[in-house]
This record gives structure tokens, sequence and C-alpha cells, in this order.
């Protein structure tokens, strides 16, 4: 179901219709003041800007002002809980990611909303590739070439972890998985930048990061790339293979960005929203830009099959945290 629907909705992603939008009482009056959008991350990264350049194409169609709010700290838990709590009106929502929605549920001991319950799901607009990289001096130019090494490796292969619920260690440990156990061990870095650095520098051997950041090493020969995380290629490195492709079969791992509304918002203004957006990804330049950008851009499923989604996600990502030995450790 899950391969199903992103492999589906990310190959149609410039071609799917877009849908009518819903006869209702209450889209005929909303918005009837500015919406706020808020950001759980600060100005400045690739999630405020998909947020701003969303906000632009809503205001300009729904002819209300969409503020962008930018409520970053405590793993996305102050900005989540706040929407949550919010009024259902649809004035103030969401943008989310597979961290808030699916993986902080089996990270968190005690975490203060429940995002299957808490939040609607407006619309889904952007996966998120990652890339998996050695050192470019390590004797590894396929996947195949990194399972005879880690086995062959007294203590196995080291990677890159900024932490246990990061996508750079659970996507690390969903590959160990696919592969059949081979032996990887976690190394603590702070952030993505200092994590690149050493397998560069050739301290640590492999590593999962954003697009953006790889690309320019992995151009200059500093490191080698075997394969992005989600199931089609990006169009920001069309000549790399996915993993699948790569020699992993079924794989497809990658961060997503979704706009979600409080739970108890009416379902007209959630279905106006989610045609509203599908309107707007549709549009070629819009796909461009966010495909330029290292992500891939989502023409939405409808809300009841993003309900589902979310749902079977926080299934499967709480089987990578638990052999992650992660779960429960914030």
């Amino acid at each position: 179901m899950i391969r199903t629907l992103i492999g589906a909705t990310l190959a149609c992603a410039m071609a799917s219709p877009v849908a009518a939008q819903p006869n209702a009482s209450t889209t005929s009056t909303w918005p009837t003041r500015p919406v706020t959008l808020v950001v759980p991350f600060p100005a400045g990264g690739s999630t405020d800007w998909l947020s701003r350049l969303l906000g632009q194409k809503l205001e300009q169609r729904l002819r209300q002002p969409f503020i962008i709010e930018n409520r970053p700290g405590g793993a996305n838990l102050i900005a989540a809980t706040a929407v949550a709590k919010s009024a259902p009106d649809g004035h103030t929502l969401l943008m989310t990611t597979s961290t808030t929605m699916a993986i902080n549920v089996s990270v968190f001991k005690n975490l203060p909303y429940d995002p299957a319950k808490d939040f609607a799901p407006v619309g889904l607009v952007a996966g998120v590739p990652f890339i998996l990289v050695v050192n470019a001096d390590l004797p590894v130019k396929s996947v195949a070439d990194l399972v005879t090494l880690a086995r062959g490796k007294a203590g196995g292969l080291d990677y890159v972890s900024t932490g246990p619920g990061s996508a750079a260690n659970l996507y690390a440990v969903l590959l160990k998985i696919a592969l059949g156990g081979i032996p990887m061990t976690p190394i603590p870095y702070k952030g993505n930048a200092p994590g690149l650095q050493d397998v560069v520098a050739g301290h640590v051997s492999v590593m999962f990061s954003d697009l953006l950041s790889a690309l320019p090493l992995i151009a200059t020969g500093k490191l080698r790339a075997l394969g992005v995380s989600t199931a089609q290629r990006s169009a920001a490195a069309p000549e790399i293979p996915t993993l699948a492709e790569a020699g992993v079969p079924g794989y497809d791992a990658s961060a997503w960005q979704m706009i979600v509304a409080p739970s108890k918002t009416p379902k007209d203004i959630i279905g106006k929203l989610n045609a509203e957006l599908k309107a707007i990804v549709s549009e070629p330049e819009i796909g461009r830009d966010i495909n330029s950008r290292g992500s891939i851009a989502i023409v939405t499923p409808p809300p009841d099959e993003l309900q589902r989604y979310v749902e079977t996600e926080i299934v499967r990502w709480s089987k990578v945290v638990e052999q992650a030995g992660a779960t429960g450790t914030e």
C-alpha cells in the first residue's frame, strides 16, 4: 500500500488531472481571514522554502494572506503540539514531515500529540530522497561491493548517524535489514555537515545524506554515490540509480512533506485545500522548482488515502525504529 501510493503518485506527478472541488457550504466562505501555515523549522531551509512557495500560490488562488510562521525546536514537537490544539477552522495549518507524523511516535516515550488522531492530512506535496554515499577511496562501486566489504571487514562498516530517529540512522538500519543483516555500526554526529566531512576524510565509511549537500562532493570525486533512497530517480541527479535498481529490491525510504490541519477541521475545507494543492503542484513550473532542489514534487492523493498512508507509515517506521534500538529513547 505504501509503496503503491507513493510510487504511483510520483510517477504521475506532472500529469494528474485536477480533481473537482467538493460541493460544500463552508468552502463558500472559507477563508474569511489570513491563514497561518506553521513551519517546525527555521527560516531558510528546504521545508521553509517549500512552505513559502505553496503559501504564495494559495494566497493568489484563495485571495487571503497565507502567513508563514516558523516555530522550530523540540524535534518538531513545539509546532505540532501548538497546531494540534488550535481552532479547527482551516485558518491554522502545519507543514509537517515524516519525522513529525510517523517516526516520532516510536522514538518519544510521551509524545504530546497523536499524529493519526490529532491531525487531518490535507496534502502530500513532496518526497525528499536521500543518497547513499561512500568514501571515494573505499573499494566500493556498487551495493554488492558494499555487502562484500561489510562482511569481510572485522567489525563491519561504520556509518554516520545524526540521532536515533534521524533519516541518516533509520535509512541505514533499513538498508542493513534489506541486505540480510550486514554488519554496520552507527557513529554519532550532531549534524549532516560534519558527518559528510568525515566520510570525505575517510574517518567514516558510509552515509545517507540529503542530495543537495552530497551532490557537489560527488561531482568533484570526493564521494561515490551508490543509489538514491526513493523508488523513483531524482530529477536533480537522474544518472544515479535508485537503491532498488542498484540491488536492494523494494528499498524505498524518503522523508516527505505534508500539510495537515487540526483533526476536527471541516471536511469540505480539507477537500478544497487538497484540490488547490493538487492544482498548484500540477503546474509544470512549480514541479520543476521543487524537483530542482533535490526533492520530488507529489501531486497529492485525496485526504482519505493520506490518512491511511500516515497510519501505515507509523507502523512501518516503528519496526525500523525498534530495529535501530531507538524506541522510547527520547
